[in-house]
């Protein structure tokens, strides 16, 4: 692979800022320059210093006047519900039912679990994510179908066969045997190849007896540094019911405490309606709380306290994702406008670095994955993400009256879909041209 030479306005964040003003926060570029040598960064900084460094005869993409940031990372997403996305139901559980187990029961057939993970990748792209931690279904197919689609398009990608031995239909349920057995081959065959890691999933406390648990907990034991993903209150008759399930619990989040899957690199989608006793255990052990905006505005399953919790004594680390198929958007620009909304509604406040932050280098560190992606620095994968703050009619007017880098941020966030990715690029590699319409 040649060297390439990227030129264009660069954004990387070095911390979380801690205000609209807090430019210390990031790294800006106005004519940047950034080198990419086998798939990595090689160096980064003003576009006329990084030339000099480069050879004679390296290829240059000049993306001026496009934002360059680090690629798009989501944290929470089902890859076998692209086709339940928009799905009518009152609440999560009936929509389970009625629409999602449903349509998780095909992906025991290969083809169309190939089927759907090319389209789901092409989404990603277009979308300009170049990292993501996904569901796969029960079936080993299915987790066979995403982690080879990964290693073909060269991304790096979390993911995991589903644990479920319950409370589900017959198509989509295992035994705790075979969910310890089929989500240790996958194990096996994918964890480390290409960009690829292997999460333990159970899905959650509901679909998984106590048993199958036990199964997750031997695998958490068994490959300690492998991520867990798997829900949290998100619903509150998911609530009452899981602690029906497990009525020697002290709650719901103590059912996860109590098989060990909690900790730096467990995941747990929504955690909307946590007790202090809770989140001060998610504190205590690390685990991440996994904000999903658009699904939680589309399912009417309550209002995240983003700002709230990261600000208690025992602040609890946070991500953000889409969580397709209850999320209604593949794009994490509307994702956290939904987040921003939210935020408003809480009677808080949401600013465009904080944004821009999360859905890169925050979403990095939530993932433990912050050496290989989320930011600018040298050595890291380059994956990178263009945007086009002027990519529709109405952008490129209010664009007009922009001065500020957070002003176009902020459009972007408001205003922006897979229109404004401009390129997405896959370890130096431009992507978005060639996915499929």
């Amino acid at each position: 692979m040649t060297k390439t030479l990227i030129r264009g306005r660069l954004l990387t964040f070095k911390r979380a800022p801690m205000s609209l003003t807090d430019t210390e926060s990031y790294t800006y570029e106005h004519d940047g320059g950034l080198l990419v040598d086998e798939g990595k960064i090689a160096a980064i900084g003003n576009y006329t210093q990084v030339k000099a460094t480069a050879p004679a005869d390296v290829e240059e993409i000049d993306h001026r006047p496009h934002l360059v940031l680090p690629g798009l990372i989501d944290t929470h997403l089902h890859f076998p519900q692209m086709q339940v996305i928009a799905s009518y139901a009152g609440s999560l559980l009936e929509w389970l039912n009625t629409y999602t187990f449903h349509e998780e029961c095909r992906f025991v057939e290969s083809d169309h679990a190939a089927r759907i993970a090319t389209r789901f990748y092409d989404e990603m792209i277009r979308h300009g994510t170049t990292t993501a931690a996904a569901y796969c279904s029960v079936h080993k197919t299915s987790a066979d179908a995403y982690f080879a689609e990964a290693v073909k398009r060269g991304m790096c990608m979390v993911g995991g066969k589903v644990m479920m031995d319950r409370n589900a239909p017959q198509g989509l349920l295992d035994t705790p045997q075979t969910s310890y057995d089929e989500t240790r081959a996958v194990i096996g065959e994918w964890h480390g190849k290409g960009r690829n890691y292997v999460a333990i999933t159970p899905r959650f406390a509901i679909t998984s007896t106590p048993e199958q648990m036990q199964a997750a907990q031997a695998l958490a034991q068994e490959f300690p540094d492998l991520h867990i993903q798997t829900h949290l209150s998100e619903n509150l008759d998911e609530i009452r019911y899981t602690c029906e399930l497990y009525p020697q619990a002290k709650d719901y989040t103590d059912i996860y405490a109590r098989y060990g899957l909690l900790g730096a690199k467990t995941l747990l989608g929504h955690a909307i309606h946590l007790s202090d006793r809770e989140a001060d255990v998610l504190s205590e052990t690390g685990s991440v709380a996994v904000h999903c905006p658009t699904s939680n505005l589309f399912i009417g399953s309550g209002l995240f306290p983003l700002n709230a919790i990261r600000r208690r004594n025992k602040p609890v680390r946070v991500a953000v994702a889409t969580d397709i198929g209850g999320g209604s958007s593949y794009s994490m620009l509307r994702t956290l406008d939904e987040a921003y909304k939210i935020q408003q509604i809480l009677g808080e406040r949401l600013n465009p670095l904080d944004s821009f932050h999360l859905m890169t280098r925050g979403n990095a560190e939530a993932l433990s994955l912050i050496d290989r992606i989320g930011t600018l620095e040298v050595g890291t994968d380059a994956d990178l993400v263009v945007l086009d703050a002027g990519a529709t009619p109405a952008m490129a007017l209010r664009m007009e009256a922009v001065t500020t880098l957070p002003e176009e941020l902020f459009l972007l966030q408001t205003m922006g879909d897979d229109r404004a990715v401009a390129e997405t690029y896959v370890a130096g590699k431009a992507m978005k041209r060639g996915v499929g319409s």
